[in-house]
């Protein structure tokens, strides 16, 4: 008997198809299982391993110690300091986050307002991620959170740091400072130290300016965390570089000195070296606490800053533009010096009005000041002089003198939002106006009223030429770090000795002879004397009425109809040494504030330099480091500033 049958033998055939049908399927399986694992493990098994340790390791920018802004002695301007805050942890909070916010409440004062800002913030974050509550708390307020936590779960104490200005509003316009990141700086920035929760960068002044610099390179922490991205352990630190130090020009007492002096004036003032250009103060009132800022603008302090008429948020130093009156005299005289117009014997007589095509331009001294050479113009502030003078010479000469002493264009200072003035040219009016230059808008021109417009900035440098004789250039940073900013040596201005002369002797005349537009307000002390500029800049038209009837004193009008009150000068008058400009928006008073605050400041400045100080820009040693990382008038004229 055969061992299989044939029936036998037919299912076996099928039994082996179907086992060769499995045994290949299945082994087709484990090739394509065994191919994958060999792209996983060997061909991508690096790719992948990076991944898991991403996944399983985070790293995290840490903030370094931003940089010091200091003065040309050491002081701190801006530094840091420590920051008393609290956070929440919301999956601690037994009770419920509204609830710890209550009890908080109950310890520290908290708004309703705050409170809807962290529970959206809280909504935002993870439960365990630990949220801000309040920052910049004062010790006693620090304190009595730390004595209450143990009735306080979820809440967490913590303490950081924060810019800090200990000079105030002192310094708000030159510091600027520092506030929350902005979608719009996110636009141009990718540092990943902007995306830190609560970071801030400079918004203002050389906090903008030096940004980046003070600002340091991000540390980064690498930490393990699990699936919900929750923090396990620390597995390393580096704590980045810290932000570079900012050495200043400003000399702190100085800068102290004069803000104290311009008081609540809306004015502005600039003390400056004649030979280098360094600006040793700038001032601009009134100001306000640049801490605001950092530590939270409440919603009235913000209207004050934003509707006062004195304009506090403004650096009128380099941002405002004034008409310059009669400060503008000296380019002119300049020129007509220069020009041989303005000779020895040349004279103007001045009866108190000048007629010129139709029109009467008229003096600030109703019944004139008689003949008057260059020197003596200058020192009686005569308008029709200028008139004169200025009619004789042209715009083109003018404009060139105006342009060398630096106004029309910006200093070039380091501080951002510089604004350039507007010195007018045939070319200006005619693309402006679509209108060719008239011979009335020159005498216009001549006593700084018209189309002519300056910052105080511009003016400062314009008297630091005038008494050096040099093209210097206002500068306000001596170094950032380690690397000092070199400056070469400033040219002298190709004009003559005799010029200058002219012009100096005149200034000097304004405030040290009888008779001067500044006279009532010299410096007594000797060697200790100025020369200056006086100046008035019209902020209306006067009409023929009010000339008729007499000029109401601007004392009694309102104060946005009150003219502009200006000075320019420099001393020593005899060795030059310090230029200055003091501006009060609206201040053109008989006491003339503007000279007696200008008199005191440039006092006080030669002064500082009898006395004992610290060298400037002293080596950056441990110690001194510390431990903490215009109305346009063409028809009539002005009286004196």
């Amino acid at each position: 008997m055969p061992v299989f049958d044939k029936k036998d033998k037919s299912r076996y055939t099928a039994f082996t198809r179907r086992t060769l049908g499995v045994g290949g399927g299945m082994s087709l399986v484990f090739a394509v299982l065994a191919g994958r694992l060999y792209q996983l493990q060997i061909r991508d098994g690096e790719e992948y391993l990076t991944a898991s340790e991403d996944n399983r390791v985070s790293q995290r920018p840490i903030a370094p110690p931003r940089g010091r802004i200091l003065d040309r002695f050491g002081a701190e301007m801006a530094t840091n300091r420590r920051n008393y805050r609290v956070m929440i942890v919301a999956e601690q909070a037994k009770q419920g986050v509204r609830q710890a916010l209550d009890q908080i409440g109950k310890v520290i004062q908290l708004s309703d307002l705050q409170k809807k800002k962290i529970l959206a913030d809280v909504a935002k974050n993870k439960k365990f991620v630990p949220v801000p509550v309040v920052e910049n708390l004062s010790w006693e307020e620090f304190s009595r959170i730390n004595l209450h936590l143990p009735y306080l779960p979820g809440v967490q104490p913590d303490v950081g740091e924060t810019r800090d200005y200990p000079f105030g509003k002192e310094m708000v316009h030159v510091l600027g400072y520092v506030a929350s990141v902005s979608q719009d700086d996110l636009k141009d920035d990718t540092d990943p130290l902007l995306d830190l929760p609560g970071y801030r960068i400079g918004k203002r002044g050389i906090e903008k300016a030096f940004d980046r610099e003070v600002r340091g390179q991000a540390g980064d922490s690498r930490v393990e965390v699990n699936a919900y991205g929750r923090i396990v352990r620390e597995l390393g630190k580096n704590a980045g570089e810290p932000g570079q130090d900012v050495w200043l020009t400003i000399d702190c007492e100085l800068q102290r000195f004069a803000d104290q002096r311009l008081g609540e004036e809306s004015a502005a003032c600039v003390v400056m070296d004649v030979d280098t250009g360094h600006v040793l103060s700038l001032s601009s009132t009134p100001g306000f606490d640049p801490n605001w800022f950092n530590v939270g603008l409440s919603g009235p302090q913000w209207r004050d800053l934003t509707t006062s008429d004195y304009k506090p948020l403004l650096n009128k130093v380099m941002g405002g533009t004034y008409p310059p009156g009669s400060t503008f005299k000296p380019a002119v005289a300049l020129a007509a010096v220069e020009a041989g117009i303005a000779t020895p014997d040349f004279r103007v007589n001045c009866n108190g009005v000048y007629n010129f095509g139709g029109h009467a331009f008229h003096c600030w001294q109703r019944k004139g000041h008689g003949a008057l050479d260059i020197e003596g113009a200058l020192k009686n502030s005569c308008d029709v002089f200028f008139y004169e003078t200025s009619r004789r010479l042209g715009i083109d000469k003018i404009e060139a003198a105006a342009r060398l002493l630096g106004l029309g264009a910006p200093t070039g200072i380091e501080l951002p939002g510089e604004r350039s003035g507007l010195i007018p040219s045939r070319a200006w009016k005619q693309k402006t106006y679509n209108w060719a230059w008239q011979q009335g808008d020159t005498i216009s021109i001549a006593i700084g009223q018209g189309y002519v417009t300056a910052t105080p900035l511009q003016l400062c440098q314009m008297a630091a030429r005038v008494a050096s004789g040099k093209q210097v250039s206002a500068r306000m940073v001596h170094s950032v770090g380690d690397k000092v900013m070199d400056l070469a040596a400033a040219p002298h201005l190709p004009v003559s000795d005799e010029a200058l002369a002219v012009v100096r002797a005149g200034m000097d005349k304004v405030c040290n002879e009888p008779g001067g537009t500044s006279f009532a307000w010299r410096i007594n002390e000797p060697g200790f004397e100025m020369a200056g500029k006086t100046g008035t800049a019209q902020v209306r038209v006067y009409s023929k009425e009010e000339r008729a009837r007499g000029l109401t004193n601007n004392a009694n009008l309102a104060w946005k109809l009150r003219d502009h009150a200006l000075f320019i000068g420099y001393a020593p008058v005899n060795n030059p040494k310090y230029a200055i400009v003091c501006m009060i928006e609206h201040g053109a008073t008989p006491p003339h504030p503007h000279c007696q605050m200008a008199r005191d400041i440039l006092l006080f400045a030669q002064k500082r330099d009898t006395v004992g100080r610290p060298t400037a820009y002293p080596v950056k040693s441990a110690a001194i480091r510390g431990t903490t990382r215009g109305a346009q008038n063409e028809t009539s004229g002005k009286e004196p500033g």
